[in-house]
């Protein structure tokens, strides 16, 4: 980076044009100042070469002000770096992987899992600074990718996700151990976890409240989604002859799932459709925001004996030839 330090000496650069207007007009209206009864001897007498560079003493008088000016502008020359203070918030994505996801009431052309999928994605997209990992849950709960800020590798596994990864079954209370233990030992400040299911916990050998009271604890708060729209829904099933789809009523542990954002001071979100899913989660994104902190340091190098050292010897050489190569006999 270039900079001034005192810019407005830079002003001093306007009596440069007024140096050349005075000189331009002195020379302009100037007459002889020695009267001679015979100038016929005069015209033999051949200029001089150095008659031609007289106003070379204007260029460099302006050229040595200007690089004067300048150097008591103090041009000066460094750069500048940030250094982030505050730490981002620790987030894991839980979601449910049953059978049950590949239901398409939120979307007619998607199931619940694949626009569960662009929903979470664009909530990993509109964050920075904060560790986000994914856990997955069915029957059973693992971790499909630890905290991380590489946000490229998350949404490749994200994108991986697929139903039957796991047990079938839904282990809500497991699947919210697995995150909680992922926040556990972490030293951020504020630890998150967005809970997602579709249905009534039937496996595992957690509760969810016993799970959401552990979370508690160790100061995780839980924001929970429940995936589907109400009432009956038509679900695939594959049979002896084939998949068909049969009527199915749809079932959310509502109850449960806001119990366990109250326990943990988080909130309780049901998603009908894929707008709502995402506003959901776009929702989610701007109660947890991290107020970034940064602090800067500038270095900068003096420049100005660049300037100075060639100002002070056109002045130099000003003086020098206007008294005597270039001195004038009134």
């Amino acid at each position: 980076m270039f900079r001034f330090q005192d810019p407005l000496c830079l002003l001093l650069l306007l009596v440069i044009p007024a140096l050349v207007i005075f000189y331009v007009r002195k020379e302009t209206r100037k007459k002889g100042s020695l009267r001679f009864p015979d100038v016929s001897a005069l015209k033999q007498v051949r200029p001089s070469a150095w008659l031609k560079w007289r106003h070379i003493l204007i260029v460099l008088r302006c050229a040595g002000l200007c690089l004067l000016i300048l150097a008591l502008a103090r041009p000066q020359f460094g750069k500048r770096s940030r250094e982030v203070l505050t730490q981002g918030i620790d987030i894991i994505l839980a979601i449910d992987v049953s059978t049950s996801m590949e239901a398409k009431d939120l979307d007619s052309r998607k199931n619940r899992l694949e626009v569960c999928k662009e929903a979470a994605a664009q909530f990993i997209k509109g964050r920075s600074n904060d560790r986000i990992g994914m856990v997955i849950f069915s029957g059973e709960s693992f971790t499909q990718c630890p905290l991380t800020l590489d946000y490229g590798v998350l949404l490749t596994l994200l994108d991986q996700v697929r139903t039957g990864m796991v047990a079938d079954g839904t282990a809500i209370g497991l699947g919210l151990a697995t995150a909680v233990n992922r926040l556990r030992g972490t030293p951020a400040k504020s630890k998150i976890v967005v809970l997602l299911t579709d249905g009534v916990n039937n496996k595992g050998e957690i509760d969810p409240i016993t799970a959401a009271k552990a979370a508690a604890a160790v100061g995780v708060k839980v924001y929970t989604i429940g995936a589907g729209s109400a009432g009956t829904i038509m679900q695939r099933v594959d049979g002896l002859f084939g998949p068909r789809y049969v009527p199915v009523q749809v079932e959310i542990d509502e109850k449960v799932l806001q119990e366990i954002a109250r326990i943990t001071g988080g909130r309780y979100y049901r998603a009908t459709d894929s707008r709502k899913m995402e506003d959901v989660y776009s929702e989610i994104s701007r109660l947890e925001k991290t107020d970034i902190r940064t602090k800067e340091y500038e270095e900068y190098s003096e420049l100005f004996g660049y300037f100075l050292g060639p100002s002070l010897m056109l002045v130099a050489l000003e003086v020098a030839l206007a008294n005597t190569r270039l001195r004038r006999i009134p």
